[in-house]
């Protein structure tokens, strides 16, 4: 069965539900704080009246030692106790304890804790049982006071008569708060100490000064062991006859305790503080209590304030919101027949507005609602109509729109074709990976090299498909690119597989994120081109080994002629020096090819040893002073004399220095700087040529290192060459395990750096 309400009855009941709870939660969270500032102040209280009782406590024991600290500092006291002289000092401590009246016990003992003087009527024959705290101001030579448990045989025997009776009682001692001041001589040795005491199971004065300032709700003991000691105990107050258990224990621990308890029927709040002697070991403790009854009626009363305001206030409020229920209602049963009247269909349907407030309002947002209706309908009427002719005009557009994807589809097609016929017909292999690796294109040249079925290789990650060699290598520069972010647009490798020599271009593209999206990988088989090169080589290494020795007789026996002959014209002298040139040429050109030939097949030997860095570069420019003043360029050594030694062989790093010169030279224009630099890069030194020439094309950097290139700039073409000085510079370069690179100069000109490592890293 559904309960069915009015809206009145809906907004009563809320606006009581809302009081109700309002109501509530203040009574909770008054309560609340109330108990809680209480239980603050009662804590505060109770830790300032501990605070408190443990100062007058300790105040005795200062106001011992530091009437006695004078005494003990001054020469007489000094001399008579190293004089042992008995009469004497006992007349002294007599007079201290009478201007300490609450001083019980004052002794005057030597080093061997035997006493010489008192200030009572007996004294006993030493300290043994204050031994500890005694012989800690005699070894410390400063004051030291403590709380000990001494026993009632040496209170009696220090003259307490009243000690005596307890004796033969065994009453169990009693706690004395012991001040040790040492008498020490002005050369540093300790000759002997003053021992005075205050016993405070006789104190009732310590809870009566606590009750002066805080009040007398306020309980103070103190206690012996687990026992409240008579003289600090109030009558009136009924104290437990013992320390619960489980607070001893962590007063024995050296730890205080702060809880609420049940003594004589009504609820207090403790706290006890431990007293320990002169070792740390617990001998009693101070206890304060606070009664909660106070406190807790004033909780009462206020709690009594509160629920009489709650009751008032939601008498009025029922009233209250019986009469504004009943307002508010009636124009909403109106708007309630409209609505009805508008569901059935009569848009025309209107609410008379009478109030100008928020129901008044909601009455006219109801009026425009219908007119607005009545509008909507009759647009929606001749929307409708549009509606078919677009729907019928949006149907002859999908079927273009169809037949132009149909022909795009054929055309794509075509075109996928002919690129599959281009990737298939090409003599270079290609593969490409996706972005996790995969191979998704593997064409025939590619299977030709590799020796490998298209099936064992689509689908399938580089890892999955290398055994070991060629893939695996791959595999591991390609996720080095992923890692790294490397989207450089091209990477050349070099890799054997299956017994070929391969050049494989990696060339990443990206995705519309530009990020890495895969790899394309263009692989050449240049094992042919290598033995060929290799065969070119040994045939220009065996031309030159002949040319040698005929060119170096030519040169001699022009010379020869040269120095001999007399009478030549100026023509034939002229011609006799071009023959001289070009032999020197020819005979450069052998030495490079023979270099190259040698390096290539491992027969260049390289002797290798420390080598300073501005001593090379001082030596390579030396040997080309006289080929720099004829071209009028200047060569700068601008390396440090801080460089550390770098590890190779110094002839074959002066032919790099001075082919990188001599280069430099040459290409630079005339009354220009050439500048050589150099600096440590970690465990390299890297030595740099900067020229102010022309700088080189973008398309002749490839060839920079490459054997018998030649740039096609008109201006370095018609200086010659053999295009083997950068080619030799760069086996030499690497064969010290460094390498050497191109670059802009800064402000224009070329720059080229090879590295060498640094001497330590070698050894």
């Amino acid at each position: 069965m559904n309960l069915r309400l009015t809206i009145r009855t809906k907004l009563f009941l809320a606006i009581l539900l809302i009081l109700f709870v309002s109501y509530a939660i203040l009574i909770q969270t008054t309560v609340t704080s109330i108990n809680a500032s209480l239980e603050e102040t009662l804590t505060k209280e109770l830790h300032e009246n501990l605070r408190y009782a443990k100062d007058q406590y300790a105040a005795r024991a200062d106001q011992i030692k530091h009437a006695l600290l004078l005494p003990a500092a001054a020469k007489p006291v000094q001399e008579r106790v190293a004089g042992r002289d008995s009469a004497w000092l006992q007349e002294t401590a007599r007079r201290w304890r009478t201007s300490l009246p609450f001083a019980e016990l004052i002794l005057i003992v030597d080093p061997q804790l035997t006493v010489i003087a008192g200030g009572g009527a007996s004294m006993p024959a030493s300290v043994r049982e204050l031994a500890p705290i005694v012989e800690q101001a005699l070894r410390e030579q400063r004051p030291v006071s403590a709380t000990e448990l001494v026993s009632e045989r040496f209170l009696c025997g220090a003259g307490l008569r009243d000690y005596c009776v307890r004796e033969a009682h065994g009453e169990g001692g009693a706690m004395m708060i012991t001040v040790v001041v040492p008498v020490v001589a002005e050369g540093g040795a300790s000759l002997g100490a003053i021992v005075a005491g205050e016993i405070i199971d006789r104190d009732v004065k310590l809870p009566t000064r606590v009750q002066e300032i805080f009040g007398k709700q306020v309980m103070v003991a103190v206690t012996r062991g687990n026992m409240f000691a008579p003289a600090s105990v109030n009558p009136a107050f009924p104290y437990p006859a013992a320390i619960a258990p489980d607070i001893l224990d962590r007063l024995e621990r050296g730890l205080s305790f702060g809880g609420d308890a049940t003594i004589g029927g009504k609820v207090y709040k403790t706290s006890f503080s431990p007293i320990t002697n002169s070792r740390g070991d617990y001998v009693g403790s101070i206890y304060v209590a606070l009664s909660r009854d106070d406190f807790e009626g004033i909780l009462r009363d206020s709690l009594r304030n509160i629920l009489a305001s709650a009751a008032i206030g939601i008498i009025l409020t029922f009233l209250t919101a019986f009469h504004v229920a009943r307002r508010l209602t009636m124009p909403l049963n109106a708007l309630a027949d409209g609505v009805h009247k508008i569901e059935s269909g009569d848009l025309r349907q209107r609410v008379e507005v009478t109030t100008a407030d928020e129901v008044g309002a909601l009455g006219e947002a109801f009026n425009r609602m219908a007119r607005s209706l009545e509008e909507r309908d009759r647009t929606i009427r001749a929307t409708a109509r549009e509606q078919a002719e677009l729907n019928r005009r949006l149907q002859e557009m999908n079927e273009l729109l169809e037949r132009r994807v149909s022909e795009r589809t054929a055309a794509l097609q075509v075109e996928m074709g002919r690129l599959e016929a281009v990737l298939t017909s090409m003599a270079e292999g290609i593969a490409v990976t996706d972005r996790d690796g995969r191979v998704i294109l593997f064409n025939p040249a590619a299977q030709r090299i590799f020796e490998l079925v298209p099936h064992r290789v689509v689908g399938r990650t580089l890892e999955e498909i290398c055994s070991g060699g060629e893939f695996c290598t791959l595999a591991d520069l390609i996720r080095a690119m992923k890692e790294r972010g490397d989207l450089a647009p091209r990477r050349d490798v070099e890799l054997t597989a299956k017994g070929k020599k391969l050049k494989v271009s990696l060339s990443p593209f990206t995705d519309g994120g530009g990020a890495l999206a895969g790899v394309v990988m263009s692989v050449r088989d240049v094992t042919g081109e290598e033995e060929v090169d290799r065969v070119k080589t040994e045939f220009i290494s065996t031309v030159s080994h002949e040319l040698k020795t005929p060119l170096t007789s030519i040169k001699g026996s022009l010379q020869y002629i040269r120095d001999r002959g007399k009478g030549f014209s100026e023509v034939e002298g002229e011609l006799l020096a071009v023959c001289l040139r070009n032999t020197d040429r020819l005979i450069r050109l052998v030495n490079d090819i023979l270099d190259i030939a040698r390096i290539e097949s491992g027969r260049l030997e390289f002797v290798s040893a420390p080598q300073e860095v501005r001593t090379l570069v001082t030596h390579s420019i030396e040997e080309l002073a006289g080929f720099a003043r004829e071209h009028e360029v200047t060569v700068e050594n601008r390396c440090g004399e801080d460089l550390p030694p770098i590890y190779g062989d110094r002839d074959r790093l002066v032919q790099v220095l001075t082919n990188l010169l001599s280069n430099a030279v040459k290409f630079s224009p005339r009354g220009e700087r050439v500048v050589v630099t150099a600096e440590r890069t970690a465990n390299y030194v890297a030595i740099s040529v900067a020229d102010r020439g022309r700088e080189i094309q973008w398309s002749d950097r490839g060839k920079l290192f490459k054997k018998f290139q030649q740039l096609d700039n008109s201006d370095r073409r018609q200086h010659g060459g053999t295009g083997l000085g950068l080619a030799i510079c760069k086996e030499i370069v690497e064969h010290h395990h460094g390498r050497i690179f191109y670059n802009e100069g800064v402000e224009g000109g070329n720059v080229f750096t090879f590295t060498v490592p640094v001497y330590e890293e070698q050894t």
